[in-house]
């Protein structure tokens, strides 16, 4: 009898992008994007695995490109959470069209839509088998949804943060612009501040450091990648202690 693969991680914290939810340039609402990424939660939600999601918001607006053109800072990334509450709830739609109970926990109050955010509430989601998303980042401007990954992550219990990304994991340059670039399998948190390696911006890096939160960068456009992930395979890079 086949040895079924049990899951290497309890519970997990998945930070999606919010031009993964886009069409070719990263712009709007792709159905198919939306529907292609609930599918991949969906496979890790049958092993059992508890699933919380942080999206951000740059495929509608992005507070910092909103301020660079004008717009106050504070206020342009308040525009910025108020994408990620679309995203949320278009994921969510996704999720429940498969089957997928789930809610939505909003850092900014927008009672008619989404939950507030209360942690114990979350965990009990998550108890019984519910996935849930954290929307609006951390409810206060000058932090992004990394940060809010990151906060959230270590609030809720999750055993490690994936990092959804287009790319296989973490290089020491620029893949795209240069073929011999290395990469990681394994990284400390000290060697990648060390050599300046894009991962997360500095606020939500130290985060996890100080709290010893691993990482996974993977490339999560790759079906079943994230399945694979979570039952422990060599799937792009871990970041540790």
């Amino acid at each position: 009898m086949k040895k079924v693969a049990q899951p290497k991680f309890r519970r997990i914290l998945l930070k999606l992008s919010g031009e993964a939810m886009g069409d070719s340039q990263g712009q709007g609402i792709n159905p198919e994007s939306v529907a292609d990424m609930a599918q991949q939660i969906r496979e890790v939600r049958e092993l059992g695995v508890q699933v919380v999601v942080v999206i951000g918001g740059g495929n509608i607006f992005r507070g910092l490109t909103g301020s660079e053109r004008g717009i106050e800072r504070a206020t342009g990334d308040y525009m910025g959470m108020l994408a990620t509450i679309i995203n949320s709830l278009a994921l969510q739609d996704a999720l429940e069209k498969q089957g997928v109970a789930t809610r939505v926990q909003s850092a900014i109050s927008v009672a008619q839509v989404a939950e507030p955010f209360i942690r114990r509430r979350a965990v009990r989601h998550l108890e019984k088998g519910r996935v849930v998303i954290f929307a609006a980042g951390t409810g206060n401007p000058y932090f992004s949804t990394d940060t809010a990954a990151a906060l959230r992550s270590n609030e809720i219990g999750a055993e490690v943060i994936l990092k959804a990304t287009k790319v296989d994991g973490i290089y020491d340059s620029d893949p795209n612009l240069n073929p011999q670039a290395r990469r990681y399998d394994q990284v400390g948190y000290s060697e990648a501040l060390q050599k300046r390696l894009k991962i997360m911006d500095a606020t939500a890096f130290a985060l996890c450091q100080d709290n010893k939160m691993p990482i996974i960068v993977f490339n999560f456009s790759v079906p079943h990648n994230l399945k694979k992930v979570v039952l422990g395979e060599q799937v792009g890079t871990l970041v540790t202690a």
